[in-house]
């Protein structure tokens, strides 16, 4: 038998794990101090309710199988669907409501640099509310989530709605086809040049229109900067943008800014939509958010609105690596020895009354000689190392080799804890 994985799947070791967990820990400190719930959605779905998200051409980039029930059903590909498919069907929730997620999520694409087929996501979600505060609780949270992990990014900031009446009253367009045929061709921007986009739609935009829209997208900003570009003064949506940057300054947000590029999925956003970039770390957009009512609205919640954000934590991993801020601390270690056999259970009873304080202790579970067994602790690269020698120990004694500046101390073994407790790192 040939042992290998699926293409696009790798078991986590301990290393990658540690970045995760670091994450997750990061992450729900900070929900407890924006008052976020934590739930986690089921891992499988109903493949029509995935689709509600992205239409039924989801199922060639989702692992989606028929059960033994003859039931269509998908695993999740991320975790906004569950958290909107839970709320949409629980009448009984008093709204607004905050909710947040951290789990694992399947995609069948291609996998990518800090991208498998399963990895993980962190979701926040504020239901209920149609106010841009909602939008602002939701990028406050990404801001302060960030700076906790150490980075410093721009969360740059746009309006769906702002575009799409840039479109209709500077551009004269009025067509609602042609208007989403626009917006999509200024999504592919961020991924091809201005020209190759005109090329790709030569045939069905006009070129002189779209090549505005195009240039248009290339202005970034404060509201300052913007407006002196654009000119929005007559448009509803930038006072509404307007709105939203006021509420982010009060809340002493201070790495955003307007991007008239960002446009983020069409079918699935419906107004303000974000992503935030470390301009140091070239790994793509490492937070991808905004307000998507339409997707409660497909789940037939039309009095719910909803936004939020999303991460991919293995994505925040690489960036926090090339940045340096993810140096795995190393947990200090005694490590206990003991010469013969028959003082092996007084060996052990030290083992366990030092896990018990709250001390990382180690030993060899083997049985081995005592040579052995001090090979075995210098791999672990101990603080100390305890000796429980026979002779020693029937009078209450055992030694102490400080493995930092190599000095041995013998002393009584009730006096242990106290004695290690002094070796260890202030921090630990």
């Amino acid at each position: 038998m040939k042992l290998e994985l699926p293409r696009g799947m790798r078991d986590l070791e301990s290393d990658e794990l540690f970045g995760i967990n670091y994450i997750k820990e990061k992450f729900f400190e900070t929900t407890r101090l924006f008052n976020f719930k934590s739930i986690e959605p089921s891992p499988v779905e109903m493949l029509a309710t995935l689709e509600a998200k992205a239409g039924p051409t989801i199922s060639n980039d989702i692992y989606s199988f028929i059960d033994k029930g003859e039931r269509n059903i998908a695993l999740r590909f991320d975790l906004t669907v569950g958290l909107t498919r839970f709320i949409a069907s629980r009448r009984d929730l008093k709204m607004p409501v905050k909710i947040a997620a951290f789990a694992g999520v399947w995609r069948y694409d291609e996998p990518q640099a800090a991208r498998y087929r399963y990895f993980h996501q962190w979701d926040i979600e504020v239901y209920g509310s149609f106010s841009l505060e909602s939008d602002a609780e939701v990028i406050e949270f990404v801001s302060t989530f960030l700076k906790k992990l150490g980075l410093r990014v721009i969360i740059e900031i746009n309006d769906l709605q702002l575009i799409e009446e840039y479109i209709r009253r500077v551009l004269s367009v009025s067509d609602q086809k042609l208007i989403h045929e626009m917006l999509r061709a200024l999504d592919k921007v961020s991924k091809k040049s201005i020209q190759e986009v005109l090329n790709e739609y030569s045939s069905r935009i006009n070129s002189t229109l779209l090549r505005n829209l195009l240039e248009s997208s290339r202005i970034k900003g404060s509201l300052e900067e913007v407006r002196a570009n654009l000119d929005p003064k007559n448009h509803i949506s930038w006072r509404k943008l307007e709105e939203l940057m006021d509420s982010l300054k009060s809340r002493k947000v201070d790495d955003t800014r307007i991007n008239m590029g960002i446009v983020r999925g069409l079918d699935y956003y419906s107004g303000v939509v974000f992503e935030a970039f470390d301009p140091l770390v070239d790994v793509g957009a490492l937070v991808g958010g905004g307000r998507y009512d339409t997707l409660t609205d497909a789940f037939g919640r039309k009095e719910l609105g909803a936004s939020g954000a999303a991460g991919g934590v293995e994505r925040i991993v690489l960036a926090m690596q090339k940045r340096g801020l993810l140096e795995k601390l190393n947990t200090p270690i005694v490590y206990i020895a003991h010469t013969t056999l028959s003082v092996r259970k007084h060996a052990l009873e030290i083992v366990s009354d030092l896990r018990k304080s709250g001390i990382c202790t180690d030993y060899d579970i083997q049985g081995r000689p005592i040579r052995r067994q001090l090979e075995d602790a210098y791999t672990k690269n101990p603080l100390v190392i305890v000796l429980v020698v026979q002779g020693e120990i029937e009078c209450g004694l055992v030694t102490i080799k400080n493995m930092k500046n190599r000095t041995e101390t013998k002393l009584n073994v009730n006096q242990l804890q106290e004695a290690v407790w002094k070796l260890l790192p202030q921090s630990s």
